[in-house]
C-alpha cells in the first residue's frame, strides 16, 4: 500500500510555467507586438540552458500568441537535446485573463509523471499558483515556478527567479532590472 501511494506521488503530472522574459516598454509598440530586448533574449536563453541542465523534457510546451512569449519558448529550446521544436504551439488562452481552471484544461493530455510547460504573463501565472497551490508567488521576467498537480490542485515545488536559473545555466545575465 506504501509502495503505491509512494509511486502514485512521484508519477503526479507537473505543471512548468515560465514567465516571458524582458521586453521592449509599453508603447513601443502594440502590445502583442512587443519584442524580448537583449537582456530578455538571454534571460530566455538562460532558461533553455538551465532547464536541459536540469534533465527536464516536456509533453508540449504552448505559449501566449504575444510575440514575446513566443520568443522566449522559441529561444529556451533551441538549446535542448531532444527535439523541441515540434512540441511548441501557440495557446490563446495565455494572451490574457488565464487562470487555474484553464491551466488544469491544458493539462488534460498529460499523461501521469508528465510535464507542460507553460510560457505566458503576469499577473496570470501568479493567480494560477495561487488558485491551484494557495502560495502566492510573483514569477519576475524570465522566472520559472513548477506546481506538482494533483486532481484540482497542486503543491508549488520551485518558484525561481531569472538570475538563478542563469546560475544553474552557467551564466551570466546582462545588468538592469531583476
Amino acid at each position: 500500500m506504501r509502495r503505491a501511494r509512494l509511486q502514485a506521488i512521484g508519477m503526479a503530472r507537473q505543471l512548468w510555467l515560465l514567465r516571458h522574459a524582458d521586453a521592449e516598454p509599453h508603447g513601443t509598440r502594440e502590445d502583442s507586438q512587443r519584442r524580448l530586448t537583449e537582456r530578455g533574449e538571454a534571460q530566455a536563453r538562460a532558461a533553455g540552458i538551465a532547464l536541459a541542465r536540469m534533465g527536464e523534457s516536456f509533453g508540449e510546451i504552448l505559449f501566449s500568441p504575444k510575440i514575446r512569449a513566443r520568443q522566449t519558448a522559441e529561444i529556451a529550446a533551441e538549446d535542448w537535446a531532444e527535439p523541441a521544436r515540434g512540441k511548441l504551439a501557440a495557446h490563446t488562452p495565455l494572451a490574457g485573463g488565464f487562470d487555474g481552471a484553464q491551466a488544469i484544461e491544458a493539462t488534460a493530455g498529460v499523461e501521469a509523471g508528465g510535464r507542460l510547460l507553460l510560457v505566458g504573463h503576469e499577473p496570470d501565472l501568479s493567480r494560477v499558483i495561487g488558485e491551484l497551490t494557495g502560495a502566492r508567488a510573483d514569477v519576475k521576467k524570465g522566472g520559472l515556478a513548477v506546481i506538482r498537480l494533483d486532481g484540482a490542485g497542486g503543491e508549488l515545488l520551485v518558484l525561481m527567479r531569472p538570475r538563478e536559473l542563469a546560475l544553474i545555466a552557467g551564466v551570466l545575465l546582462p545588468s538592469g532590472g531583476e
